[in-house]
C-alpha cells in the first residue's frame, strides 16, 4: 500500500508562478461541482409550462409555493413569439438547473415547449444528478406519451411547419410521459392547494445537497486529494476502499469531505446512492451501530427501511438492500473494528463499481483498503499560509506580526487544527495580546487542542498501552526504538513491541528507517498534561517528573514520594550539580532514573532497588560505590563518564541488558560483572582500556561487542569464542596484530567491522602491510572466517602486495564486503568466488584499474569515485537486477560480458561531476552499447542506463 504524503517538493515552494498555479488548482478542488460549475444565479428548480395555460393559475401558485420554500427557481415570465428560437439565456437555465419540472398541460405541445422539453432530457443525460420530473396537470400521460387528444393536434401542425424535428419531439414526449411524475387527478382528489404540498416535499427531499460543507480555504490538500481522487475515479466494476490515517486534526475529514465532493459531482460516475456517515468513532454500543445501518440505508435508499431491532440484522438489510447498487460511502473516525463490521463486513455487500473512504486513526483498521494514505503535518510555508487565512484572512502576516506568526506556526508544527483554533483565537487582537497569548502557550497547552489530541490517548485501552505512551512523552523522545523497548520490557514485564505496533498504528509515535522514536510536539504535550493533571500544584505526586525546575525543586528539598516512577534531570550545564542520596530515600517505586551530570553523594544503601533504568551521563565519579546494586536493572547508560572501573568488586545483575560506557576516556577496564541476560556491551571511544574482564566471556546471552576506538586494547578473552549469540564485533580503529590475531577464535561473530580509523577521525592511517594481513595467514582456516557474513575494512589503505597475501575464498559465508578507500590495483583474489556475496563496496579505490572477476550472485557492486577504472568483466551467470554503480569512473572503456544477461535488467548509472568532458561521456555510452551490440536482443528484458 503507497504511503502518499501532502507536501509540496522544495522546488515547486521557491517557484513563485508554480505557487500562482498551485492556488488555482487548490481552489478548483476545494469547492464542489455543484457550486463549482454553476455560475452565480444558478437554479435549483427551472419551470417549463405553456403561459396560455397555467401563467397565472397552477404555475403561479407552483412558483410562489417554491420560492416560499426557499427553492430558487427560473420561471420565463416573457412568452416567445411565434416562430422564435429558444434563446441563449434560456438554455444555460435549464442547462444550470438541478431540477427540471415540466407542468403538461393540454396546450403544452407548442414548437418552444417541445424544444425546452428536448433539451430538458438532453440535460438529464449530459450531466450525472439532473433530474426531469413531469406534472401532468390537465391531461392523462398517456396522450402525452403517444400525443393523442390535444397533442394530436398541435402535431398535424407541426408535420406541416417543422417536419424535421417532429421525430425528436414525439421522442421526447414518449419519454417524458414515461416518467414517474404527478398527476392532479391521482394525488389529493384534485385539490391543487394539497398537490403543490406534496409536490414542493418531494422537491426538497431531491434537493437534499450531497456535497458538504468544505472550508472555502484550505491549505496543502491538493496532491493527496488528487491521488484519491484519481483512484477511485477510474471506471471500474471492482469496489474499490481507500483508507486515511493520520492523528487527531491532521485534516483526513476535510481531504474524505474533498474527495466526497468530487466524486458526487465531477466524475460523471453515476452512483445510485452515496452516505457519508461522520464521527463513527463516537457510536460503538450496539444500538449505535443499529442507528447507523439505519442512516446508511435511509442516505442511500432515499426513504425509510424498515425498522432495524439488532446489529446482525441491520447486517442482513444492508446486504439484501445495496448489493445490486453502485454507491459512494465515507466512514469517518473509525475507532472500533466492529463498527466496520456493522456497516460493510464485505466487499459484496455493495454493488460493482461502489466506493468506500475510511478516516481513522488507527491503521491497523485498513487492512483491506486497496490503497492507504497517512496525512502528513504541513510544511512550514503552508502552515503559515493556513494560519494567517484565519488570523489575517489573507495569505500572509501583516507586517508586525510577521515573528508572532512565525512563533505560532512553530508551536503548532504543522498540524492544521492548531493552527485553526490559535489563528481563530487571535484574529483582530493587538501585538501585547499575542505576545501572552504565545508565553501562556508555552507554559500551559490550549485547552481545545488538547481535548480533541486526548480522543486518541483515552481510546487506549491497555493501562500498559497508556503507560508506554506517557512514559515516551516524558523521557525517550528522540530514543533508539530498540535501547527503548529493552528499559519498558524490564518495566512492564512484557515485550513492548505490540505497544509500540499499536502506537504507531494510531499515529501516536513515529519510528524512522534509523529507529529513532518521536512524537509532535503537541501529543507530547498532551502526555505530559495528562501527567500533571495528577497534582497539578505538587510534581512530587505525580508519577513523573521531566521538569527541569520540578525534578530539581523535588530532590533538592528531598520532596520524593511513593508516587513518583520516573524522573529527568539534567545539569550538565549547571553550576549547581551536588545532591544527597537522601533525595530519593522515599522513592520506593522509583523505576526510571535520569540525573545526567549529577554529582551524587551519601549511602546508596537500600536505594534503586526496583530501578529498571539509568542514565547517568558525565558521571563525575571514578567508581560506583559497593553498596549501590540496582538488581533489577536492565540498563545502565554512562555515556561520556568520569569512571576508571564501573565496581572494583564482583557484581551480579542478572536482569542487566545494555551496558554503555561509550566515551568514558578514563575507563581502564571492565568490572567483573556477571549478567546472565546482557546482551550489548557498548565501550566505543574508551581510549585507555586496556582490558575486557574475563567475566563477560561467560555473559551466554552476548550479541553485540562495540569497541570501535579502543586503541590501546590487545586482546579480547579467549573464552568469548565459545558465546553462540555472539554475533557483531565492531572494532574500527585498533591496529595491532596482537588484537587482531585474538579475534580469530570468535568462532560464532557474523558481522565484524576492522575499519582502520574511527568515525574517520584518527590522524593515522595503518601502513600496507597492516596487522590485519597477519591475522589471515596465522589463522587461514579459523572458524570465524568461515562463517562471517559482513566484513569491513575501510581505509587500511591496502595495496597491492598486501592484498595478493591474502585469498578472500576462505569467506564462504561472507554476504556484504566493504573494501573502500584502498590502494590496491586490482581487486583481492578469491573474491570472484564468493558464492553468498550480494553486496561489493570499493568507492574510491582510486588506484584499482579492473574487475576481471565478479561473484555470480552479486546484486551490488559499489565503485563509486574509482577514477582509475578502465574494464569491467560480469559474471557470466548473473543474477536478476544487478545495480552497477560507476559514479565518477571517468576512465572507463569496457564493460565486459552483457552478452551474458539473459532474460535480466540491469540498472547502470554512471554520474560525472561538472569537470568531465562531454568525450569522456559521449566514450561511456559508446562502452555501453558497443557491450549491447554482442548481445541478443531477443533475450533481454530491460537496461536502465543513467548517465548525467
Amino acid at each position: 500500500m503507497p504511503t502518499e504524503k501532502r507536501k509540496q517538493s522544495k522546488d515547486e515552494e521557491n517557484d513563485s508562478s508554480s505557487r500562482k498555479r498551485r492556488k488555482a488548482d487548490l481552489n478548483a478542488m476545494t469547492e464542489p461541482d455543484s457550486s463549482r460549475s454553476r455560475p452565480q444565479g444558478a437554479y435549483d428548480v427551472f419551470l417549463s409550462f405553456r403561459g396560455e395555460d397555467t401563467r397565472k393559475t397552477f404555475t403561479d401558485h407552483l412558483y410562489t409555493a417554491l420560492v416560499q420554500a426557499g427553492i430558487h427557481t427560473f420561471r420565463d415570465d416573457d412568452e416567445l413569439p411565434r416562430g422564435k428560437e429558444i434563446s441563449q439565456h434560456l438554455l444555460e437555465a435549464i442547462q444550470e438547473s438541478k431540477i427540471s419540472i415540466v407542468v403538461f398541460s393540454k396546450g403544452y405541445a407548442s414548437r418552444w415547449c417541445l424544444d425546452e422539453l428536448v433539451e430538458i432530457l438532453k440535460c438529464k443525460y449530459r450531466k450525472t444528478g439532473q433530474i426531469a420530473l413531469p406534472i401532468f396537470y390537465d391531461i392523462d400521460p398517456s396522450d402525452v406519451r403517444k400525443q393523442t387528444g390535444s397533442f394530436a393536434e398541435a402535431f398535424v401542425k407541426h408535420e406541416e411547419r417543422s417536419k424535421e424535428k417532429v421525430k425528436e419531439w414525439r421522442e421526447a414526449l414518449e419519454e417524458a410521459g414515461n416518467l414517474s411524475g404527478w398527476n392532479l387527478k391521482d394525488m389529493a382528489n384534485g385539490h391543487e392547494a394539497k398537490f403543490i404540498q406534496e409536490i414542493i416535499k418531494d422537491v426538497l427531499t431531491k434537493l437534499d445537497p450531497k456535497y458538504l460543507h468544505v472550508p472555502k480555504h484550505l491549505v496543502g490538500i491538493d496532491p493527496l486529494a488528487h491521488n484519491i481522487f484519481h483512484f477511485l475515479s477510474t471506471a471500474t466494476d471492482d469496489v474499490r476502499i481507500v483508507g486515511l490515517h493520520g492523528m487527531p486534526g491532521i485534516g483526513k475529514t476535510t481531504i474524505a469531505k474533498v474527495v466526497f465532493n468530487q466524486l458526487c459531482y465531477d466524475c460523471g460516475y453515476g452512483f445510485e446512492g452515496i452516505s457519508f456517515l461522520l464521527n463513527v468513532k463516537e457510536k460503538s454500543e450496539p444500538n449505535d451501530l443499529v442507528l447507523l445501518q439505519q442512516q446508511l440505508l435511509h442516505d442511500i435508499l432515499r426513504q425509510n427501511t424498515e425498522k432495524i431491532n439488532s446489529v446482525d440484522r441491520g447486517k442482513v438489510l444492508i446486504k439484501e438492500r445495496l448489493w445490486r447498487k453502485r454507491v459512494l460511502v465515507v466512514v469517518d473516525d473509525v475507532d472500533h473494528l466492529q463498527q466496520l463490521n456493522a456497516l460493510m463486513g464485505e466487499r459484496s455487500w455493495f454493488g460493482p463499481g461502489s466506493r468506500v473512504i475510511i478516516t481513522t486513526r488507527d491503521e491497523r483498521l485498513l487492512l483491506e483498503a486497496d490503497q492507504r494514505y497517512q496525512v502528513q503535518e504541513l510544511d512550514p510555508y503552508e502552515s503559515l499560509q493556513l494560519f494567517c487565512q484565519h488570523a489575517f484572512r489573507d495569505a500572509k502576516p501583516a507586517k508586525d506580526y510577521v515573528e508572532l506568526s512565525n512563533d505560532v506556526v512553530e508551536y503548532c508544527g504543522g498540524l492544521p487544527l492548531a493552527l485553526e483554533v490559535l489563528g481563530s483565537c487571535l484574529i483582530g487582537k493587538k501585538q501585547a495580546r499575542w505576545e501572552s497569548v504565545i508565553d501562556r502557550l508555552r507554559r500551559i497547552p490550549e485547552h481545545a487542542i488538547q481535548e480533541r489530541l486526548r480522543i486518541s490517548f483515552d481510546s487506549l485501552k491497555a493501562p500498559n498501552l497508556k503507560n508506554t505512551f506517557l512514559d515516551i512523552a516524558c523521557f525517550f523522545i528522540g530514543g533508539q526504538k530498540e535501547y527503548v523497548a529493552e528499559v519498558l520490557e524490564g518495566r512492564y514485564g512484557c515485550n513492548p513491541e505490540d505497544d509500540f505496533g499499536t502506537l504507531i498504528e494510531r499515529s501516536l509515535i513515529k519510528v524512522d528507517d534509523s529507529g529513532t522514536i518521536s512524537m509532535h510536539d503537541l501529543l507530547r504535550e498532551m502526555g505530559r498534561g495528562i501527567v500533571k493533571d495528577e497534582s497539578p500544584e505538587n510534581p512530587a505526586q505525580r508519577s513523573r517528573i521531566w521538569c527541569q525546575e520540578d525534578a530539581w525543586k523535588v530532590l533538592k528539598m528531598q520532596m520524593g514520594t511513593e508516587v513518583v516512577q520516573g524522573l529527568a534531570l539534567d545539569v550538565r550545564r549547571s553550576e549547581e550539580k551536588s545532591l544527597s542520596t537522601g533525595s530519593f530515600a522515599k522513592m520506593k517505586n522509583l523505576k526510571l532514573l535520569q540525573i545526567n551530570g549529577v554529582d551524587l553523594t551519601g549511602s546508596f544503601k537500600r536505594l534503586f532497588k526496583v530501578l529498571t533504568w539509568i542514565c547517568w551521563l558525565e558521571c563525575p565519579l571514578e567508581f560506583l560505590p559497593f553498596d549501590l546494586t540496582p538488581d533489577c536493572v536492565v540498563v545502565i547508560d554512562m555515556k561520556y563518564s568520569n569512571i576508571k572501573e564501573l565496581w572494583k568488586e564482583k557484581k551480579i545483575l542478572n536482569n542487566l541488558k545494555i551496558l554503555d560506557l561509550s566515551y568514558s576516556k578514563n575507563l581502564v577496564k571492565t568490572a567483573n560483572l556477571h549478567s546472565s541476560n546482557l546482551e550489548k556491551l557498548l565501550l566505543e571511544g574508551c581510549s585507555s582500556l586496556v582490558e575486557v574482564h574475563q567475566s563477560i566471556g561467560h555473559s551466554k546471552s552476548l550479541v553485540c561487542l562495540n569497541i570501535s576506538g579502543c586503541s590501546q586494547l590487545k586482546e579480547l578473552p579467549e573464552c568469548m569464542g565459545d558465546i553462540e549469540s555472539f554475533t557483531e564485533l565492531l572494532a574500527d580503529g585498533i591496529n595491532n596484530e596482537q588484537f587482531l590475531s585474538s579475534v580469530g577464535h570468535l568462532r560464532c561473530v557474523r558481522k565484524m567491522s576492522l575499519r582502520g580509523h574511527w568515525r574517520w577521525k584518527l590522524p593515522y592511517r595503518p601502513s600496507p602491510n597492516s596487522s590485519w594481513i597477519s591475522a589471515f595467514r596465522i589463522t587461514p582456516t579459523s572458524t570465524i572466517w568461515r562463517v562471517l557474513g559482513k566484513l569491513k575494512l575501510v581505509g587500511y589503505s591496502l595495496s597491492e602486495h598486501a592484498t595478493n597475501t591474502v585469498d578472500f575464498g576462505g569467506l564462504s559465508s561472507l554476504e556484504e564486503l566493504d573494501l573502500s578507500r584502498n590502494k590496491f590495483f586490482g581487486l583481492p583474489s578469491g573474491i570472484g568466488i564468493l558464492s553468498k556475496l550480494r553486496l561489493l563496496r570499493i568507492a574510491l579505490c582510486s588506484n584499482l584499474v579492473s574487475i576481471p572477476e565478479l561473484p555470480s550472485n552479486l546484486e551490488h557492486l559499489d565503485a563509486y569515485g574509482c577514477v582509475s577504472m578502465q574494464w569491467v568483466r560480469l559474471p557470466i551467470q548473473a543474477k536478476k537486477n544487478l545495480n552497477l554503480d560507476m559514479f565518477c569512473c571517468s576512465d572507463l572503456v569496457e564493460i565486459e560480458g552483457m552478452e551474458g544477461l539473459s532474460n535480466h535488467g540491469w540498472i547502470i548509472r554512471s554520474v560525472f561531476d561538472y569537470k568531465s568532458s562531454n568525450n569522456c561521456k559521449r566514450s561511456l555510452v559508446e562502452v555501453l552499447f558497443l557491450s549491447l551490440l554482442h548481445t541478443n536482443k531477443h533475450t533481454i528484458d530491460t537496461y536502465y542506463i543513467f548517465i548525467n
